[in-house]
């Protein structure tokens, strides 16, 4: 079982490799466009993640996912990885980050 500080420092670790994440059609990581939703630790090494795509028909809509679960699962502490993919609420450009929308010059 993890102590908090270890759930946080697991939800830090899971952050920064969503981080290295790219969607290949758009210069920015999957985190600061906005598409990751939650990471939700437990104790006991099971991760949830919810994330959506910038759109259902999106042509990464099998890989991206797929290399998400992948990387996080190699993670130390890491037990089990539940992905989820939503599109409620849809993504818009509204929930990238000042840093992503500096990226796409749209700043």
């Amino acid at each position: 079982m993890m102590n908090p500080d270890e759930i946080r420092e697991l939800t830090e670790k899971i952050i920064r490799v969503t981080k290295n994440i790219y969607d290949p059609e758009i210069p920015v990581n999957i985190y600061e466009l906005g598409l990751i939703y939650e990471v939700d630790v437990k104790e006991n090494g099971h991760v949830k993640v919810v994330m959506t795509l910038t759109a259902p028909n999106c042509p990464v809509a099998e890989s991206l996912p797929a290399q998400v679960k992948e990387e996080i699962e190699f993670l130390t502490g890491v037990t089990e990885v539940n992905l989820e993919i939503t599109f409620e609420p849809p993504w818009d450009m509204e929930m990238m980050s000042d840093e992503a929308k500096l990226e796409m010059g749209l700043l």
